[in-house]
């Protein structure tokens, strides 16, 4: 009996997520836009002496240190950039993408335009969606989080980060828009470095915010989709042509 009601939960989630794809790409197909699913995680980490340390040495054009008890530090590691988890991994930048996918199993999708599809809204605070869109040769991380910024009032945070250096951040905007029961909104912005942290970027308030009410008018059923573009910036293409 425990292996079948075990098995039967499994296969209900599965039809779940098959039912919430089949939807965002009925709605979605005709815009040729990719579709990414992302089933919310509780964040098991809120480290924000860390996240400062990081900024700070960005700030000063250095990253940060290695910790581990060793005799030589390396100054080029830098520390996990997942936002979810409180993760001891440090490594090089190069390597960062292949840690995301392999130790917390984010996805990636690939495209000039996707969208991604957040679901179980409904879910208390502090819960974050996050995947990793490959784009212009280069990989963003597009992070969503629900998170109460005053008591009793949970807002939804959406921004994207480059897996690269805050100067190559620069060169490229990237939009976020939402488009549900005649209304549009957009988000349009420079992407931020991971060196600066994503705990920093929400606190800061740079980036596409919302709140519960306004949320719902985009919602579709406890799910809400964020169609997503990025394209290089216009000064790095003025500079291009120079």
């Amino acid at each position: 009996m425990l292996f079948f009601t075990q098995c039967f939960g499994a296969v209900l989630d599965l039809i779940h997520l098959r039912f919430q794809h089949y939807k965002a790409k009925r709605v979605f197909s005709a815009a040729g836009q990719l579709v990414c699913v992302v089933n919310p995680t509780h964040s098991l980490k809120y480290a924000p002496a860390r996240c400062a340390a990081a900024q700070t040495s960005v700030e000063q054009g250095i990253l940060p240190p290695c910790h581990h008890h060793e005799a030589v530090h390396d100054p080029q590691l830098i520390p996990c950039t997942c936002p979810l988890f409180s993760c001891p991994w440090e490594g090089h930048l190069e390597v960062v993408v292949s840690h995301l996918r392999q130790t917390h199993r984010i996805n990636i999708l690939q495209g000039a335009e996707i969208v991604f599809l957040a679901t179980d809204m409904h879910l208390p605070a502090p819960t974050d969606w996050i995947i990793m869109h490959s784009c212009l040769g280069h990989q963003f991380l597009l992070v969503l989080r629900k998170q109460e910024k005053h008591e009793g009032h949970p807002q939804f945070f959406a921004t994207m980060m480059l897996i690269g250096t805050p100067t190559q951040a620069d060169n490229f905007t990237y939009r976020l828009e939402l488009n549900r029961n005649q209304r549009r909104l957009k988000w349009e912005a420079t992407p931020r470095s991971v060196l600066e942290c994503v705990d920093s970027v929400i606190s800061d308030g740079d980036c596409l915010v919302l709140n519960t009410s306004l949320a719902q008018l985009f919602a579709d059923n406890g799910s809400l989709a964020i169609g997503i573009a990025i394209t290089t910036s216009k000064v790095h293409n003025a500079e291009a042509e120079i």
